[in-house]
């Protein structure tokens, strides 16, 4: 039985879906490709597990049950508090290990760096390292030990299909379009059936689609580093601030706290109750659109035509558009769930697969 060793890096959601994957799908591991993957290293922000054997089903769900409670692994008994990634990597790493970054901060890329310098492969669903600057994303993915399909489209094989079924066969990408938030997704969805903007957002917010501050999402930084990370698939040096981004609301609501801007909301719904008709009356519809050509990336809200892809597309779901020498008649479509743990969870299990077998 060949023994994989996994060190993660987060424990938020994700993090913890990726391990109950893990968990579930041992078996069938252990059967069809022989092989059996242990945990070795947990950490969150705070406190970090190290067994060098591997934690146990049972230690492992004791360990997501305590998470899910709002624990730090520092205030656990197997846990105690670390000070930094790269030391973990360096305590637990060995020949074969795979250290998977669950987190949303650029404060990894260290860490990410050690493990690949050493041998280790790595699979990322955090952007932040890989939207960073150019030079570390070519660092970071030089080796080939480096896979990153969650990052982009959650469990939606994008990454895969851009580098394999197109660059691989020579098929030159003439544009992307897509929409990559489920949570603007929603917001576009509701627009188009005639509910107010303000009212979508305290909507979005109280299913958790958004993070506790709004502005996270409308500020439409999440979607920028993903068409970032695109961009640099197919080769394109560009950087974050080369990246045009149009924001879900004027500047001066970006100052106070978040309840001073949902507060502040409604007094946008009439614009956007006029940006939802002038499209209807195109023909059109309002989606948060990502669109790479010609070496440049755009982020925004665009009139798209009903009857497009992109113009069907309803809820939280991400789609992309690859116009291509080949499919440029009709582009190739991807089509997928685009909010939700376990959907980014699924992208982290087929890289970690990927990668071992």
């Amino acid at each position: 039985m060949r023994r994989i060793p996994l060190i993660q890096f987060g424990l938020g959601g994700v993090g913890r879906a990726v391990i109950e994957r893990v968990l579930a799908a041992q078996e069938i591991f252990a059967r069809r490709e022989g092989m059996a993957l242990h945990y070795v290293a947990l950490c969150d922000s705070r406190g970090a597990v190290i067994a060098p054997d591997g934690l146990g089903a049972e230690d492992l769900r004791s360990l997501l049950a305590a998470k899910a409670a709002g624990q730090s692994l520092a205030d656990l008994p197997l846990g105690y508090r670390q000070d930094g990634l790269e030391d973990i990597v360096d305590l637990a790493g060995v020949p074969g290990a795979i250290v998977i970054d669950v987190t949303a901060t650029e404060t990894t890329a260290p860490a990410l760096q050690l493990a690949l310098q050493r041998g280790y492969s790595a699979v990322l669903a955090n952007k932040k390292p890989l939207a960073g600057p150019f030079a570390l994303f070519q660092a970071l993915t030089a080796g080939g030990r480096l896979r990153y399909e969650a990052t982009v489209g959650a469990g939606v094989p994008v990454i895969a299909t851009l580098r394999q079924a197109l660059l691989a066969a020579q098929d030159q990408v003439q544009r992307i379009e897509g929409c990559f938030s489920g949570t603007l997704g929603y917001l576009a969805t509701g627009l188009q059936a005639g509910e107010p903007f303000s009212a979508l957002v305290a909507q979005a917010k109280q299913l958790g689609y958004t993070e506790p501050d709004p502005r996270e999402d409308l500020g439409g930084m999440d979607v920028a580093r993903k068409a970032l990370i695109l961009a640099r698939t197919l080769g394109w040096p560009l950087e974050l601030a080369d990246v045009a981004v149009e924001p879900l609301f004027p500047p001066d609501l970006g100052a106070g706290s978040a309840t001073d801007f949902l507060a502040a909301l409604p007094a946008l719904d009439a614009s956007y109750r006029q940006r939802v008709a002038a499209a209807r009356d195109q023909g059109c519809t309002l989606r948060y659109v990502a669109q790479l050509a010609g070496g440049a990336a755009a982020v925004g809200l665009r009139s798209t035509p009903l009857d497009s892809p992109l113009g069907r597309l309803q809820g939280t779901d991400n789609l992309i558009a690859f116009h291509t020498d080949i499919y440029h008649n009709t582009p190739l479509v991807l089509q997928g769930r685009g909010a939700g743990a376990h959907g980014t969870a699924s992208g982290v299990l087929a890289d970690l697969v990927a990668l071992v077998t």
